[in-house]
C-alpha cells in the first residue's frame, strides 16, 4: 500500500468525525435560539467557503484538517447589536450553554451507536472464537486449554466471535482476576477453563495481552503449498513457483504450512535444503532465507505466500448478526463498555499502572485507518466507531480548552450560583493548552517510536 492508501481513509474518517462533532454543537445551538456565525471543518485559512441559511451562516473547509469549530454570536468576541443580544451564547442560561457544549462529544458517541447498530443488524463475517493448543507453561496451558476449544461464554456472557472474546478478556484483564471460559471441545463436550488474570498487567502499548496469556486463534491445518512468489526474494532466487508443495525442509518431512514458516524463520541467512513436489515429480532446491528483524530478533523470510484455503470455511468463520432491537442494545453496550474502558485506561496512565506508550497519535491512527479499510467496509466502520468514541471521551475530560473543561466551569457556575471570574477561566485555558500540547507531543513521540521500531 502507498501513502494515499492510508491518508485517504484517515482523512475521510477524520472529516466525518469532525463534521458529526460540530453538527452536534450547531444543531443544539440553533435549537436553543443561538445565532451561529461560522461552521468550519479545519482551522486556518478557508479553502472553500459559502453562506447559507436565514442567519447567513458561513460554512468553511479550512487548510488544517485536524479539528473544527462552530463560532456563535458572543459579546466576549465582539460587539453584538442590541436586537440580537438574546441570541448571544453568553446570554443563554447555564443549562442551555451546557447542552450546546455537551452536544459535540455526545454526537460522536451517538455516531458510534449508529455504526455498531448497522453492523450488528446487517451482519459481519468474523473469525470463530476457537483456540489453538496452548504453549507449555503459559496461563492458558495451566487452565487446560486444548486444541480446537470453541469459547461459548466468558464469565457467563455469550461470545460469538474472536473479536468479542478478545474484547471480553481485555476488560477482565484490567480487573486482574480469574475468569471462566465455557468451551466446547473438538469431542463436542462442554466444559470450563479457568484463566487466572491476577498477574496480567496492561503496561506496554506494544504487547498483545491475549497472546501473553497463551491464547491464540485456532487455524485449520493448511497444506504446505505455495500460492505466490515475490520477485527478487529468497524463494524466487531459489526457483520456487506457485503450486509447489513442500515435502522436505531442512532434512525433515513437512506436513503443514506452519512447519514451513517455523523452519524458514530459524534459518535466517543460512542454507536450507528443500524437497518440493512439482508437476508430478520431486525437485530439490536450496534456500537461503533473507534476514529480517522482528522485535530485536533475526528471523528468516523467503518471500512466498501460502495458497490459502477458500474463505468461508465453517470451521473458521461465522456470520454474526442480531435483530434490530437486540442489535441496538448491543450497540449501546459496546459504546458504553468502550467508553468506560477508555476512562479506566486514562486513569491508570495517570497513576502509572498503565504505560503512556498506549497513547497513540495521528500517524498510528492513520496506519490503522489504512489497514482497516484494506480489510473491508465492515472493519473500516468499526474503526470509525472506535475513534468516534475516543474523540467523544477525550472531549468530555475536564481539561480547559476541551468541551469537558467548559462543562466543568458550568457545573461550578450552577453550584455557586454565578459565573467563574474571567481571570480564572483565562488561566485555566492556558493550563489546558499546555496539557493538550504535552499530550500531543507524547502521542507524536509514540508514533515516531513505533515507526522506528517497526
Amino acid at each position: 500500500m502507498n501513502l494515499f492508501d492510508y491518508l485517504i481513509p484517515f482523512l475521510l474518517a477524520l472529516g466525518l468525525l469532525i463534521l458529526v462533532h460540530e453538527l452536534g454543537h450547531y444543531l443544539i445551538a440553533r435549537l436553543c435560539g443561538v445565532k451561529v456565525l461560522r461552521f468550519s471543518i479545519g482551522f486556518g485559512r478557508p479553502l472553500v467557503r459559502w453562506t447559507a441559511g436565514a442567519d447567513s451562516t458561513e460554512w468553511a473547509l479550512a487548510a488544517f484538517p485536524l479539528g473544527g469549530y462552530v463560532k456563535m454570536l458572543d459579546e466576549r468576541e465582539g460587539a453584538v447589536a442590541p436586537g440580537e443580544l438574546h441570541r448571544a451564547f453568553n446570554r443563554q442560561h447555564v443549562l442551555r450553554r451546557f447542552a450546546i457544549v455537551a452536544a459535540g462529544p455526545l454526537a460522536n458517541l451517538l455516531l458510534a451507536v449508529v455504526l455498531y447498530w448497522g453492523l450488528f443488524v446487517g451482519g459481519t463475517q468474523e473469525l470463530k472464537p476457537r483456540l489453538a493448543a496452548a504453549e507449555a507453561s503459559t496461563i492458558a496451558a495451566l487452565a487446560g486449554v486444548q486444541e480446537g476449544d470453541l469459547v461459548l461464554e466468558v464469565d457467563d456472557e455469550p461470545v460469538r466471535s474472536w473479536p468479542e472474546l478478545r474484547w471480553a478478556l481485555l476488560q477482565h484483564a484490567l480487573d486482574a482476576r480469574e475468569v471462566k471460559l465455557r468451551v466446547r471441545t473438538l469431542a463436542d463436550v462442554e466444559t470450563d477453563r479457568h484463566i487466572d488474570l491476577s498477574g496480567t498487567h496492561i503496561e506496554d502499548g506494544e504487547r498483545d495481552v491475549i497472546a501473553d496469556l497463551g491464547l491464540k486463534l485456532w487455524r485449520p491445518p493448511i497444506d504446505p503449498v505455495i500460492g505466490k512468489v515475490i520477485d527478487g526474494a529468497a524463494g524466487s532466487r531459489a526457483g520456487l513457483l506457485p503450486g509447489d508443495r513442500f515435502v522436505m525442509l531442512g532434512g525433515k518431512p513437512v506436513t503443514s504450512w506452519v512447519e514451513v514458516v517455523e523452519r524458514v524463520r530459524e534459518h535466517a541467512g543460512t542454507s536450507l535444503p528443500a524437497e518440493i513436489f512439482r508437476l508430478g515429480k520431486e525437485v530439490s532446491v536450496t534456500l537461503v532465507p533473507d534476514v529480517a528483524e522482528e522485535q530485536g530478533r533475526r528471523v528468516g523470510k523467503i518471500g512466498v505466500a501460502v495458497a490459502e484455503p477458500a474463505a468461508g470455511d465453517d470451521s473458521v468463520f461465522v456470520i454474526v448478526h442480531y435483530g434490530p432491537a437486540e442489535g441496538l442494545g448491543k450497540a449501546l453496550k459496546q459504546t458504553w463498555e468502550t467508553s468506560t474502558l477508555s476512562l479506566k485506561m486514562i486513569g491508570r496512565m495517570l497513576t502509572g499502572e498503565v504505560s503512556w506508550r498506549n497513547l497513540s497519535g495521528p500517524v498510528t491512527i492513520a496506519d490503522y485507518a489504512g489497514q482497516s479499510a484494506k480489510l473491508g467496509l465492515g472493519h473500516y466502520l468499526k474503526f470509525i466507531a472506535l475513534i468516534s468514541i475516543s474523540l467523544g471521551v477525550l472531549n468530555l475530560l475536564p481539561i480547559p480548552v476541551l468541551d469537558g473543561g467548559h462543562l466543568l466551569y458550568y457545573v461550578i457556575e450552577i453550584i455557586k450560583g454565578g459565573p467563574i471570574p474571567e481571570r480564572i477561566m483565562e488561566v485555566g485555558q492556558q493550563i489546558g493548552l499546555i496539557l493538550l500540547a504535552m499530550l500531543m507531543a507524547f502521542a507524536f513521540y509514540n508514533d515516531i517510536n513505533r515507526l522506528i521500531s517497526g
